[in-house]
């Protein structure tokens, strides 16, 4: 498990609700604790058994990505406040085509209706289509092909006028 899906974790259990999750695989034990009042920090512990040095170096990282993150988001948001921001149900891989011989299932200055599939996100094997909830036109596309999505993350811009 590298660093990123460990960011992508934490975000995740901090914005379901869940007071705590504790994560065990071969190598790596996981524990992240949150509060419910959103005032305190998340607390995260990464205990790694066979490189006690990946430790050190992967808790000061994640300290100084997470609020980078949430800095330009809020510039952005002023600027396309006119489109409606479609975003990922879910933490996956994204995939703007059914498979690598078909075409894009949506470009820019396409027009979508409720229901169209936009794009699929894989998450454990599984592809998920990602369907339209809105009807407009695809104004940008904010994701490259074949990119790590997080949850909630602005996948689309879709003018609905």
């Amino acid at each position: 498990m590298d660093l990123k899906e460990i960011q992508n974790l934490i975000k995740f259990v901090s914005n379901s609700g869940v007071a705590e999750v504790k994560l065990e695989m071969d190598d790596i034990k996981i524990t992240i604790r949150t509060t419910l009042e959103g005032n305190a920090p998340d607390i995260t512990y990464v205990q790694q058994a066979p490189m006690q040095q990946a430790l050190p170096q992967a808790a000061p990282a994640q300290q100084q990505f997470a609020p980078a993150a949430n800095t330009p988001a809020a510039p952005a948001a002023d600027e396309n406040s006119k489109y409606i921001t479609i975003k990922s149900p879910i933490i996956g891989t994204f995939y703007r085509k059914p498979s690598p011989d078909k075409p894009m299932f949506v470009e820019v200055g396409t027009s979508i209706s409720k229901g169209d599939v936009l794009c699929v996100i894989e998450a454990m094997k599984l592809f998920n289509e990602i369907e339209s909830e809105v009807s407009g036109k695809i104004v940008k596309i904010l994701v490259d092909d074949s990119s790590p999505v997080e949850f909630d993350q602005p996948l689309f811009l879709v003018d609905p006028s």
